[in-house]
């Protein structure tokens, strides 16, 4: 990759780079201002929905998982974006940068306790970039990430493909499981509002192959050895004015059961709203009302960089039990402000119950080193 991203399919010199981003941030927070009517129930229909919704301002696709390559592990995430631009809707030219598309990847390694990121930004169209309305089929320049259907109904297989500046990851993420429906049937509420709620499901317990890049070094995933989390979500609007950021865990348990839990904080560190859902295998999810979350933070860790204090162990209260959430690397922090001006923590850590790890997956945690916008 570039040492810059490529806005436009034209890499810009810092300086003019700088002012493109602050320019699509003003623009999308502009966009994203207004109020908007509430999100109607709906039922998801597959495979459509697995693709673009443009008629929403915002969505993402988001992958986070974990293998060994010859006994060596790895955490991987992979998220592509989608935004709607409001203010260019009306303008006839075919430049006009209705939508835009970002993509973020990461891949810590626990042996060389690293994090390698990068990350993509670029207006839909002209062959740069595009997300299909049909199915899951994302490209970014030279990154992309493309759902098909395995052969005899077993289900569906997300394809990754990310060339990073100094890692790679070429993934494959087979579902062992059905289609989770976060919420209420896919409509997941995020704030005291009604407005406040997204279309969301997930896929856990994927099972993952392909390969790892680092430095030129091409791994292949040890067989059976990862799992990967999978999350689509779109919506109008998200935020409630007084959320500051959000904690979220999704975590896939040795057992094949999976667990979701999240909060969206206040200024002052109080939850805002919260929520989740636990599903064990071959059995209906049980979905989290917003007092039955609780997070608690035991242990935190100040990035060297941006200064941001993180909590990097939680004690996270749920319906179905209490579970010690703990990074295994601490300093996993992402600095996005290049593309979508986010910078949070997002990485790889193992899920406890009762003094025993009981599973594993990713916590993401935005909103510590400044209030993010959506």
């Amino acid at each position: 990759m570039p040492p810059y991203p490529m806005l436009f399919g034209i890499p810009p010199a810092p300086s003019r780079r700088k002012a493109l981003v602050l320019g699509l941030a003003g623009a999308l927070g502009s966009a994203w201002s207004g109020r908007t009517q509430a999100l109607p129930a709906r039922t998801l229909a597959f495979p459509r929905d697995h693709g673009s919704h443009p008629e929403q301002r915002t969505e993402w696709w988001y992958i986070t998982g974990h293998a060994q390559t010859g006994g060596r592990e790895w955490g991987f995430q992979v998220t592509f974006f989608r935004s709607r631009v409001d203010a260019a809707q009306g303008i006839q030219s075919a430049f006009a940068a209705k939508h835009l598309l970002f993509a973020h990847a990461a891949l810590t390694d626990l042996k060389g306790q690293r994090l390698h990121h990068d990350q993509r930004i670029a207006r839909a169209g002209f062959g740069v970039a595009q997300a299909s309305e049909s199915d899951t089929a994302i490209r970014l320049q030279d990154w992309s990430l493309v759902r098909s259907d395995l052969p005899g109904g077993g289900g569906g297989r997300y394809t990754a493909r990310i060339e990073g500046e100094h890692f790679g990851l070429q993934l494959q993420f087979n579902a062992t499981q059905p289609v989770l429906l976060q919420g209420r049937e896919g409509l997941s509420r995020k704030g005291p509002e009604s407005t406040q709620a997204s279309y969301y499901y997930s896929q856990p317990q994927l099972a993952v192959g392909g390969t790892i890049v680092l430095d030129g070094k091409r791994m292949a995933i040890d067989p059976g050895s990862g799992r990967a989390w999978m999350d689509h979500e779109w919506s109008e609007a998200l935020l409630h004015p007084e959320a500051q950021g959000w904690d979220w865990i999704g975590m896939n348990l040795l057992d094949g059961s999976a667990l979701t839990a999240f909060r969206l904080r206040r200024a002052d560190g109080s939850a805002l709203w919260a929520g989740g859902s636990f599903r064990a295998p071959g059995q209906a999810p049980r979905v989290f009302d917003a007092a039955e979350v609780v997070f608690s933070a035991e242990r935190w860790w100040t990035s060297p960089v941006s200064g941001a204090r993180y909590p990097v162990q939680w004690r996270v209260q749920t319906p179905v039990g209490v579970f010690l959430v703990r990074s295994l690397l601490d300093n996993q922090e992402l600095d996005s402000s290049a593309s979508t001006g986010a910078i949070y923590w997002e990485g790889l850590s193992e899920l406890v119950r009762e003094g025993v790890v009981v599973g594993k997956g990713y916590l993401e945690m935005t909103g510590y080193a400044r209030p993010l916008k959506l």
